[in-house]
């Protein structure tokens, strides 16, 4: 027992790896106890047993390893970590759990394993049962074959990998052991019921018996799908809905059922792949080729042995494929062409996909034998092609069918059209698009009328299934020619087509028919199209998109089908129609022979059709009366304008044919040239064509036009179809059509058709682009010159959208009319109009031997012909023999001058053929990318090239579609990988669909991420977030479950990554504005012109295409879709001119916080160097390359320093525009600059200075502040250039370090500089400490960091280096200390040798001499005698010398910039506000008014030597204003004792009332500065340790007793604005609840007089601007989540206040602008969301108040929304309209309250006569000396009997002098009489005064609200805080700062004071800054005390001062 005690005292862990077997029992119990109890899965604990889960279940003892089975599954159920075990435990279970005889060790054994299969470790799991197969101990085999079963039975296939399995299974049927057959039967049975009989292929060679029995079990299992009944944890949602199923009963089967059937099992994917090409017989191709038929047999028959293998390993069957074609093609033998046709049908169904290369080669041969009469050669053939067709799609063979539809054999044409109809079957809509249909319908509509009853039969059910699939209504169009007992024949077969099975599922039965083949490849085909089917699907919808609105795409198919035709009516009948509906007298004078009288019959005509209805009007008949004699040979024009007016009015009305259009066109293309109805005859025209359709009509009127010889006419007609083009749209004009007339009309004699013809062109080409102009390659070349000249003009300019045309699309045909433009002749088939040459007969025999001689000579002959014969062709046909095979041989040629050649001539083909070549992609078009692997760079990018020009005339999907891409990143190349990735990385981005085939990329993908390669491992990083934009997070995720765990770690980490960088996919098309042409044409035309204009290298730079951009860019990835295949490729330079248009700076979310990330997890390297290494470089370049286009990055990392002069040139240009992606990549952009700063060539210096200076200008507009981050990376490596031996680039510098300090606090920069002056470079060492001196003179001691005494100490030490200037430098900046502080410098600097001392005191003194003069730098002649009174030096760039941009920038501002130092950003106004305001200029001079000198002569103020702070400043304010704003400035010092002195000055002015008024004007600049300062008390003082906390309550106390004393003048108090009253009421707030405030003794004391502060501004503030400010910080302390609660809460008592006070104060608030407050309120938070919150007081709040204003002012409350601009943003208008109806129903109380209110105003009336005699009377005694007292006492007397006496009139024509001598007096005998002394609690100035009048600045004009609203005063106010004050700058949006910074953030002040500006626009949206701020913990406020003590303590301070 004693040994048991032992280890009974040991930890679980412990115990469950002790040696004795009890003790291990006792631990897995604990530690069973302990899972289950711990419910966190990410608790530490868990790790403690990562190492001995394997133990527990490989415990050797079976008691104790019962219970580990049992605490080991309790640990992966619960624990996160358990994922990281599943490997060794489940192969510790399989060999050591299933071998045990307990049924229960094995049941927990196997509920192991499917507990690990839960948390996601399927293959895992699976990986290690299916080696258990392998054991020798057949229990362990049946254990693990029952686990798969289970495992499979519960998770279902889509979890269970069946592939794997069923490889093993044959093998354990033929086991000894009969448990193990069993086992596996049943596993057989469970597999057979997920996939059915897919399973048979693999199981065909298991003993016949076992097969026998399985087919019996098979047939037992019931035919509905299996549903998956255990779910994975991330399948949690799955599982819900599957519960709910089973609580329903199950019955809604049918949307799962959906779901098993696409996910099908394709049996050929459990299928091996065999390799057959190493096993073909060595002497097959002799053999093939031999004489006798019989050893051709022999060589067939070996071959056909080997692909009866029904999945085959991909390889170049080229040679293979080829000679079957010969076979099938030329051999005489029909039995061994059916053989070859077999042999090539098995090698399709075996490649599948990878057989698509060889289609195009093998179709047209194939179609060709069909001539054969022999049944059994005829059915190969089909089962041949069908095969073929599953690998290829119906695009890629179409040019091959078509060309044999018309063939003379009726054999052919009748096996083409039902081969056709057996492909449509597999397709689908989007599979068979229109564009392939149409030359398909098009031929079988030939083939109806054939002689052959055959051909005819076959080209209906060819017709009637292609109905079937795509739809009756997308055929119409086509069949409009077609009988009807045709039409019914092919509807008749349409109905007896049975597609083959549309998911996919159902095609088995309908294929088995023509292939009775090996049980396997019947199931195999159908799988072919589904698979082919999701790709294009997906990319269906782009095309639909593209012509989002063509109004007339309906063209020339769509008005047959749809529009109104009526035959031709003989004349009698239009005369008796025309009758029926025109008066008699109009009928009979229509052909008078006076003209009068014909004028007048028109007229009636005219009034009639207007009268008439459109279903009445016979269009026909009435156009046919105006053609009547005289008809359009009328002479008068008056009769013939009226004519022409009305048949475009009967266009317009009537239901108008091409019938009637034809009556009258050739008379209006008579008249159109006529100078005086040719206007007419235009209009009338447009009519017409909107009747009929532009395309039609204008074909009409241009060949109309052009069989006359009037060149008026010609050239008038072409002006018109020009104009109506752009009006029209270009939707299905004919394009051929007209280029032969325009061709004619440039070959006029006459100058103005030929001008006309190049107007037309110009037009033609805005929707066309580059491609027109091959029509006109042979003019002459001065006509040439012309067109291109035109062309140059419409360069860039989007095609306007189209307005007319839109009646015949009617709206329920939109969808199918933008189809149809596809089809119907749209720009998109402009390439298709191109004459193209047909060359295959050119492609001879021999060429293609030459190509593929031994002899590289001859190979290069070969090839020269090659391009002799494209070159002379232009433009080909897709059908070009063996070329494709031939060139194939040559991409890989040992010779790479010829692989080149041959990429050249690929280049070449592209050109030739255009879209067309898509076809060849396969068998030409992926060698390519091959060759991307070469080893010589220039053969490299000659591939690219290629790719490129080939891929902009095919499109992406066909490259992506297939293995193909995915075959290429297997192999391990690193140069052709990272190509590969580089190229699909810039083209997946620009994709916004991709085909399904992607996927199969990512295994190579992630392989590529972990290449030895490292430019691989970059590419492939760089390609992850473009492969996510299209396959999702999700599944990149998942397809790493087969990594092994180290990579899928690691795989996973960096997809992470990849999701904050991931692009948004490109927009639709162009959805409204442009159809398919306009969006197409900008980019083509951008691609062509400048290759026509400029070079390359000039173009992004070049200003002119600007405004081009800018217009096409909202087409952006829509133009590059609508251009491709559409245009000819114009080389690459134009590529990337096209690439250049768009944006430089890419906005990617979230990457800079990514990258901050990494840097702080040491992910990636530190920006921090002494010269930058290539690692840096890189690093810099991997994460640009998401930021900015390829091609300016490609600038930016070149060696040659030219390109970084033109980039940075670029950056310029973009800068502005793009400010908000540049702030995005600022860490990036800044961290390129710095690299910059280690190249020698100053010209790029200069030019990063020029760029730098206008970025920090930029961000400092946008109030942006640099993060620590981005400083860190840049502020080093700029201040090592300050030490520059060039002039120019030192004061670049020094600017630039200037401007900084706007956009990152000035005491961070001073450690960076301080850094600076420990440099080698004495240069650099005195320039910092020259910048160190101005950053102390502009922003005080406080920016001295770590600690003034620290810095200046370091600093001191330069007062002895070698350097004079480094010296002098010093010197200044300690004489700068000692302006600012004192002779507290001597204390701060320590001790100096004397010598050093000596020179100190010298300067010192010298200083203090003479006045301020510049440095003692003689290189800075250009400073300016610094304004600051205490400056030594002070600088500032002069004007010159600020390069180009930056002049622009600053030369409005340049007169106030000179006469002002650097100035902190919270003391800046926006000084582009007052350039712009011109009236700012002329309001200046109205200030100076203040006559304030007599009152303030007492006020003693310490001598201070100041100097006015800029040269006009005294005309615009006396000194009196001047010394209030120093001393306001002193109040926010960081300097307890000097903010002290200043706010006992000022309460010096405040305690005299008839001094007091001088304060007015300044109120809002005092109440800035004083929460300032309470700011810094809260952040800065209470955290600071060293500072006595009495100092602190001192300063407290002064500020609250001047507080007390400003608000206890109501005239001071409402001066106060909104913005200030806001932070004022958040200080004090803030401070009530500051915990640290008891801490001090007298703290509550303190508090409390907090609280009557409080209460006195409540009361004395202008109502509107309190309750406004209330409002807004309430919505501000909602919003932010870090407050206290509790200061919500008392926001809201103070609300309640001001409620309770509304009825007496409701007049004087301005309840537009309260009502704007809450509309902004509901709107941020609506009902639901304030009802969300935790208390429900704000609702309540919110509520009493506006049922308070509708109380009080009734349904008036309604028309105070005039502020609200769009009141439907927040519920404030209903929630009125709802109160105002409620109260309607106690209107019985109202009307109660009227009739007092009625009385009273009749006592007015009565009184109103008297009021002016008395107040006339006591203004007569005010005015005289004698009587002045007695005059006031009786008018206060007055004032408070009568409150709301109005004595505006009396005081209105006073002086200004006199109004605020009443007022002081009034306020005087107020005081007196409630006898409370200095501090009052309360003023009655009345509340109701309509109009309160504000003493002090007369010339500053005031708002209703009391507002002062002149900008500048608050400006130059505002000069002398920003001369003083440096404080840390902080942008509106910054949270509080934290308590270690030694500024109080400003923010808000600084918005008050610019939101002056903006209220002169009525706008107060300025107002709702969030600013959010953490507060302490709470506390409740007490009452208010008496102040005595603290009107003492200040009493003492004051006399101690003196």
């Amino acid at each position: 027992m004693a040994d048991d005690s032992e280890w009974m005292k040991l930890p679980i862990d412990q115990k469950c790896e002790h040696k004795i077997w009890k003790a291990r029992l006792n631990g897995y119990e604990e530690a069973l106890k302990l899972f289950q109890r711990i419910e966190d899965e990410k608790s530490p604990e868990w790790g403690k047993y990562l190492g001995l889960v394997k133990r527990f279940v490989t415990d050797s003892n079976a008691v104790a390893q019962l219970k580990g089975l049992e605490a080991a599954l309790a640990f992966i159920e619960n624990a996160h970590v358990a994922g990281k075990t599943t490997g060794e435990v489940v192969s510790g279970v399989v060999c050591k759990v299933f071998n045990q005889p307990k049924a229960r060790a094995k049941e927990l054994g196997s509920d192991i394993c499917l507990m690990y299969i839960e948390i996601e470790k399927a293959e895992v799991v699976q990986d290690e049962l299916i080696k258990g197969l392998d054991n020798k101990n057949p229990k362990i085999v049946v254990t693990c074959l029952e686990t798969l079963r289970k495992a499979l039975c519960e998770f279902g296939s889509k979890i269970i990998t069946l592939k794997p399995v069923v490889k093993v299974l044959p093998k354990q049927f033929e086991s000894r052991e009969k448990a193990v057959r069993d086992e596996a039967k049943s596993l057989a049975v469970e597999i057979y019921r997920w996939i059915r009989d897919a399973l048979r292929a693999p199981l065909q060679n298991i003993n016949s018996v076992q097969l026998k029995d399985l087919e019996e079990e098979w047939v037992k299992l019931p035919t509905t799908a299996p549903k998956q009944t255990r779910f994975l944890r991330s399948q949690q949602d799955l599982k819900a809905k599957f519960e709910q199923h089973q609580a329903a009963g199950g019955d809604d089967a049918d949307g799962d059922n959906e779901e098993t059937e696409v996910a099908q099992v394709d049996p050929y994917e459990l299928l091996e792949a065999v390799e057959i090409l190493s096993k073909l017989p060595k002497d097959f191709y002799e053999k093939i080729e031999a004489k006798k038929w019989q050893e051709r047999k022999e060589a067939l028959e070996a071959v056909e042995t080997l692909t009866k293998n029904p999945k085959l390993e991909n390889g170049d069957y080229g040679d293979l494929v080829r000679a079957l074609k010969k076979v099938i093609g030329k051999d005489a033998n029909v039995m061994l062409v059916a053989m070859a046709a077999k042999i090539l049908a098995a090698l399709a169904a075996g490649l599948r996909k990878k057989f698509g290369t060889y289609a195009g080669l093998v179709v047209p041969t194939i179609l060709e034998k069909f001539k054969e009469k022999k049944p059994q050669v005829v059915q190969a053939l089909q089962e041949a092609i069908d095969a073929v067709f599953l690998t290829t799609t119906l695009q890629n063979i179409s040019e091959d069918v078509l060309s044999v539809m018309d063939n003379k054999n009726p054999s052919i044409k009748q096996q083409a059209s039902l081969f056709l109809a057996r492909s449509f079957c597999r397709c689908t809509p989007s599979t068979l698009p229109k564009s392939v249909l149409k030359p398909f319908c098009a031929a079988f509509l030939k083939q109806v009328n054939d002689s052959a009853p055959e051909v005819r039969d076959a080209a209906f059910e060819a017709l009637g299934t292609a109905m079937k699939v795509v739809g009756e209504k997308a055929v119409n169009p086509f069949l409009t020619d077609v009988d009807k007992l045709k039409l019914d024949k092919i509807k008749e077969c349409a109905d007896k087509v049975e597609l083959v099975g549309k998911k996919g599922g159902g095609g088995v039965e309908k294929k088995e028919k023509p292939a009775p083949k090996a049980p396997v490849e019947a199931p195999a085909k159908p799988s072919g199209p589904p698979k082919k089917a999701p790709p294009a699907k997906a990319a269906g919808p782009p095309k639909k998109g593209k012509p989002a609105s063509a109004p007339s795409a309906k063209s020339k198919k769509g008005p047959d089908a749809k529009e109104f035709v009526e035959t031709e009516l003989s004349l009698e009948v239009c005369e008796e129609k025309a009758a029926a509906v025109l008066p008699a007298s109009c009928m009979q004078l229509l052909d008078s022979g006076n003209w009068k009288e014909r004028l007048a019959s028109m007229e009636e005509f005219q009034r009639a059709v207007e009268q008439m209805d459109k279903s009445e009007m016979p269009c026909q008949a009435l156009v046919r009366m105006l053609a009547k004699k005289p008809g359009w040979k009328e002479t008068n024009f008056q009769v013939m304008q009226m004519k022409l007016h009305v048949v475009g009015l009967i266009a317009q009305k009537g239901l108008f044919s091409k019938t009637s259009a034809l009556v009258v066109l050739d008379g209006l293309v008579d008249k159109v040239g006529d100078v005086k109805c040719g206007s007419n005859a235009k209009e009338a025209l447009t009519a017409i064509g909107e009747a009929c359709s532009l395309p039609w009509i204008a074909e009409q009127v241009v060949s109309l036009a052009f069989a006359q010889k009037n060149p008026k006419n010609q050239a008038e007609t072409l002006n018109w179809l020009a104009n109506a083009m752009k009006e029209f749209g270009f939707a299905g004009i004919n394009v051929k059509a007209f280029i032969n007339n325009v061709k004619t009309a440039l070959g006029a004699t006459n100058p103005a058709v030929r001008t006309s013809a190049i107007a037309l062109l110009g037009v033609m080409y805005l929707y066309m682009g580059a491609p027109l102009r091959m029509f006109f390659e042979d003019e002459k070349p001065a006509l040439l010159q012309q067109i291109n000249a035109e062309f140059e003009k419409m360069q860039g300019q989007s095609p306007p959208a189209p307005f007319r045309g839109a009646k015949k699309a009617g709206a329920e045909e939109e969808g199918d009319a933008a189809e149809e433009e596809e089809v119907d002749g749209g720009p998109g088939d402009i390439m298709d109009l191109l004459p193209r040459t047909d060359i295959s007969d050119k492609i001879t025999y021999d060429m293609v031997t030459k190509i593929s001689d031994k002899n590289w000579k001859v190979r290069k002959e070969g090839l020269d012909e090659v391009v002799a014969i494209i070159s002379e062709a232009k433009f080909i046909q897709p059908s070009i023999g063996e070329l494709p095979m031939a060139l194939k041989g040559r991409l890989n040629d040992s010779n790479k001058l010829l692989v080149q050649q041959t990429l050249n001539i690929l280049q070449q083909i592209a050109t030739a053929m255009g879209p067309s070549l898509k076809q060849h992609v396969r068998n030409l078009g992926i060698p390519v990318i091959t060759v991307l692997g070469d080893s010589k760079a220039n053969v490299r990018a000659a591939a690219m090239t290629t790719l490129n020009a080939w891929v902009e005339q095919t499109g992406m999907k066909e490259w992506l579609e297939g293995e193909d891409l995915s075959e290429e990143l297997k192999k391990e190349n690193p140069f052709l990988r990272q190509e590969l990735l580089g190229w699909l990385a810039e083209k997946l981005p620009t994709l916004r669909t991709v085909p399904s085939d992607l996927m199969l990329c990512l295994p190579n993908l992630y392989a590529c991420l972990e290449d030895r390669s490292g430019d691989v491992r970059k590419k492939a990083q760089d390609a992850l977030p473009t492969f996510m934009m299209h396959l999702g997070y999700e599944k990149m995720v998942k397809a790493t479950g087969k990594l092994k765990p180290a990579s899928k770690d690691q795989v996973v980490g960096m997809l992470e990554k990849a999701r904050a960088l991931m692009p948004a996919k490109p927009a639709a098309p162009g959805k409204a504005a442009a159809s398919k042409p306009a969006s197409s044409a900008p980019a083509a035309k951008q691609a062509s012109a400048p290759a026509r204009n400029q070079s390359p290298s000039e173009d992004f730079s070049d200003p002119e295409p600007k405004p081009d951009t800018k217009k096409s860019k909202p087409a952006g990835p829509a133009a590059k879709k609508g251009v491709v295949g559409k245009k000819p490729p114009v080389k690459a330079g134009v590529k990337d001119e096209e690439d250049r248009s768009g944006p430089l700076f890419i906005l990617v979310p979230n990457a800079k916080e990514q990258r901050i990330k990494e840097e702080k997890g040491l992910k990636i390297l530190k920006w921090n160097f002494m010269t930058p290494r290539d690692e840096y470089v890189e690093q810099l370049k991997t994460q640009m390359s998401t930021c900015l286009p390829r091609w300016l990055q490609d600038e930016l990392f070149h060696f040659d320093f030219q390109r970084h002069v033109k980039a940075i040139g670029a950056m310029i240009e973009h800068l502005e525009p793009e400010c908000e992606a540049v702030i995005s990549c600022l860490d990036l952009v800044l961290k390129w600059f710095t690299l910059r700063f280690f190249d020698t060539n100053t010209s790029v210096l200069m030019k990063v200075l020029e760029f730098l200076k206008l970025l920090f200008i930029m961000l400092s507009r946008k109030n942006y502040q640099l993060s620590d981050y981005e400083a860190s990376s840049f502020i080093p490596y700029l201040i090592l250039k300050v030490g520059e031996s060039k002039d120019v680039v030192r004061k670049d510098v020094r600017a630039i370090l200037t401007m900084l300090c706007k956009v990152y606090a000035a005491s961070k920069v001073f450690p960076f500089l301080m850094d600076g002056t420990k440099s080698k470079n004495s240069k650099q060492r005195s320039e910092c400490l020259e910048e160190l001196g101005c950053l102390i003179e502009n922003f005080g001691m406080n920016v001295c960091q770590p600690t003034p005494a620290k810095a200046l100490k370091e600093i001191a030490i330069h007062i002895g280096d070698r350097d004079t200037t480094v010296r002098n430098a010093a010197l200044n900046t300690v004489v700068a200390v000692y302006n600012t502080c004192g002779e507290q410098v001597f204390k701060l600097i320590g001790n100096l040798s004397e010598k050093e001392m000596s020179m100190l005191e010298e300067r010192i003194k010298r200083s203090a001499k003479k006045t301020p003069a510049p440095s003692t730098k003689p290189e800075r002649p250009q400073r300016e005698q610094p304004t600051n009174p205490n400056a030594t030096f002070l600088r500032k760039p002069a004007q010159e010398e600020v390069p180009n941009k930056l002049n622009q920038a600053r030369a409005q501002n340049a007169h106030l910039e000179q006469s002002s130092p650097s100035i902190p950003k919270e003391f800046q106004l926006d000084l582009d506000v007052f350039e712009n305001n011109h009236t700012f200029a002329s309001e200046i001079p109205d200030l100076v008014q203040h006559k304030l000198d007599e009152v303030l002569e007492p006020v003693m103020i310490p001598e201070r030597k100041i100097r006015p702070v800029s040269p006009h400043f005294d005309d615009i304010h006396n000194s009196t204003a001047s010394t209030i704003n120093f001393v306001i400035s002193q109040v926010a010092s960081g300097d307890i004792n000097t903010s002290i002195q200043a706010l006992a000055q000022i309460d010096e002015v405040l305690r005299q009332a008839d001094k007091a008024e001088a304060m007015s004007g300044h109120i809002d600049q005092f109440l800035i500065a004083t929460f300032m300062q309470l700011r810094l008390i809260y952040n800065t003082h209470m955290a600071d340790d060293r500072l006595d906390k009495k100092d602190i309550f001192k300063l407290y106390s002064c500020i609250i007793g001047n507080m007390l004393s400003l608000f206890s003048m109501e005239s001071l108090a409402r001066e106060a604005s909104m913005g200030v009253l806001k932070d004022l009421m958040h200080g004090l707030i803030t401070l009530m609840l500051d915990s640290r405030v008891e801490d001090i003794e007298d703290g509550q004391q303190l508090i409390r007089s907090v609280n009557l502060l409080v209460v006195r501004v409540l009361e004395k503030s202008d109502q509107t601007n309190i309750l406004s400010a209330l409002l807004v910080l309430l919505q501000d302390s909602l919003i932010s989540t870090a407050g206290s609660p509790m200061f919500s809460e008392l926001v809201m008592k103070c609300l309640w206040r001001m409620i309770r006070f509304l009825p007496q104060t409701i007049n004087s608030i301005n309840l537009d602008r309260i009502l704007l407050d809450v509309h902004n309120f509901m709107k941020v938070f609506p009902k639901e969301k304030l009802k969300q919150l935790k208390s429900d007081v704000p609702h309540r709040t919110l509520k009493t108040l506006l049922h308070t204003l509708c109380r009080l002012t009734g349904s008036k409350i309604l028309d105070h929304m005039s502020m609200i601009e769009n009141r439907n943003e927040s519920e404030l208008e209903a929630h009125l309209r709802r109160v105002v109806k409620h109260s309607v129903n106690l209107s019985g109380l109202k009307s109660d309250k009227n009739t007092e209110k009625g009385a009273l105003r009749s006592d007015d009336k009565v009184i109103k006569a008297k009021v002016s005699d008395i107040l006339s009377e006591i203004f007569k005694k005010i005015g005289s000396k004698e009587n002045t007292k007695e005059g006031l006492t009786e008018l206060y007397e007055y004032k408070q009997k009568y409150s709301d006496a109005d004595l505006e009139p009396f005081l209105r024509n006073t002086s200004q002098f006199f109004q605020s001598y009443v007022e002081r007096g009034l306020r005087m005998i107020e005081s007196e009489r409630e006898g409370k002394g200095r501090i009052q609690t309360s003023t009655v100035i009345p509340q109701h005064s309509t109009d309160s009048y504000l003493p002090g600045s007369s010339a500053v004009p005031i708002s209703s609200n009391g507002e002062d609203l002149n900008a500048a005063a608050y400006y130059e106010r505002l000069k002398i805080l920003r001369q003083r004050r440096g404080l840390e700058n902080s942008t509106p949006e910054e949270d509080r700062p934290p308590l270690s910074s030694l500024r109080p953030s400003v923010a808000s002040s600084t918005d008050m004071l610019h939101s002056k500006l903006s209220q002169l626009k009525e706008s107060r949206e300025h107002f709702q800054q969030e600013q959010t701020h953490s507060h302490s913990p709470t506390r409740s406020s007490s009452p208010a005390s008496n102040l005595d003590d603290l009107k003492k303590r200040l009493e003492r301070i004051k006399s101690n001062r003196q």
